[in-house]
């Protein structure tokens, strides 16, 4: 399954963490969704919204400044 995107880039907290969460509520059991953020936050936030929302946090990165989060949705 292609992941669902959600670019927050350029965006401070907790607009990374909202964007994420409208694409949860708009995704069906079982997406994927890659979220990308350059606030340095994301890195504590994300994790503990996907952990709140019942979301599994499959892999996290860093390119260049930018934090990668892919979740699934169970």
């Amino acid at each position: 399954m292609t992941p669902i995107l959600v670019d927050a880039r350029g965006h401070r907290c907790p607009v990374p963490t909202l964007r994420l969460r409208r694409a949860l509520e708009k995704a069906p059991a079982g997406a994927v969704i890659r979220l990308l953020a350059d606030d340095p936050l994301a890195r504590i936030d994300v994790p503990h919204f996907a952990a709140q929302a019942g979301m599994t946090l499959l892999e996290t990165g860093e390119q260049d400044g930018v934090l990668s989060f892919l979740l699934g949705k169970s």
